[in-house]
């Protein structure tokens, strides 16, 4: 049997059960109903329900969710229960700025940095040397990588984007001003941070015109 194909939608939602639901445990609360988890998504609780009866449900009726148990549930649908490693090519401020964020709470550690310009070469970020792009194949045929991070400009992004292709990486979290055309094989999270500025903006413009209001989409 095929399996389900879930909606784009309900998956964009995922990360942020798994956040509220995060919350929750920091609070100390051991179960929730879909009604009030609904208020703090901004979602109906008829969605909830909808959403996580692609995956099994994980409710009972008249009890509602446990919160750690869903929040571990939703955890592994994402992956996030193995642990993924991740490179980051391109060592200016955003890179750097990324390399020093902690990812382990959600499965991913950052295994190596790279690199074109040789003044950064050995400079260390959390404890891991700056290595030199020229470097980065011989890096991923002795390390399991499984997801590589391009903070590169956008005249570099394709081409580099063509050889972690071919060196295997199936993943790539993209942060160049530019889509890239990779083969379906290849899973991209494009994160294009001026348009994300853009339509706040817009929505700043707009602020308290429904006709024109984006607010719901951006709360998604």
């Amino acid at each position: 049997m095929s399996e389900r194909v879930i909606s784009p939608a309900v998956i964009k939602r995922l990360p942020r059960y798994y956040r509220y639901l995060g919350e929750l445990i920091e609070n100390e609360v051991v179960r929730i109903s879909s009604k009030e988890l609904s208020i703090k998504m901004k979602v109906t609780a008829s969605q909830i329900r909808q959403d996580l009866n692609n995956f099994g449900g994980f409710g009972q009726q008249g009890y509602g969710y446990n919160v750690q148990y869903l929040y571990d549930e939703i955890g592994k649908i994402l992956g996030l229960d193995n642990q993924q490693n991740m490179i980051i090519i391109g060592a200016g401020n955003l890179g750097q700025a990324l390399a020093n964020y902690d990812f382990s709470r959600v499965g991913f550690k950052v295994i190596g940095i790279f690199d074109a310009n040789p003044r950064l070469e050995g400079l260390a970020v959390r404890g891991i040397e700056i290595q030199m792009v020229d470097e980065l194949e011989e890096f991923v045929k002795s390390h399991s990588v499984d997801v590589a991070t391009l903070t590169v400009p956008k005249k570099n992004a394709r081409p580099i984007a063509s050889k972690l292709e071919e060196l295997g990486i199936r993943a790539i979290w993209n942060f160049a001003p530019t889509d890239l055309k990779v083969s379906d094989d290849v899973c991209v999270k494009n994160v294009h941070l001026d348009e994300s500025l853009m339509t706040l903006s817009y929505n700043l413009r707009h602020r308290g015109n429904e006709k024109y209001s984006y607010n719901s989409y951006m709360n998604d």
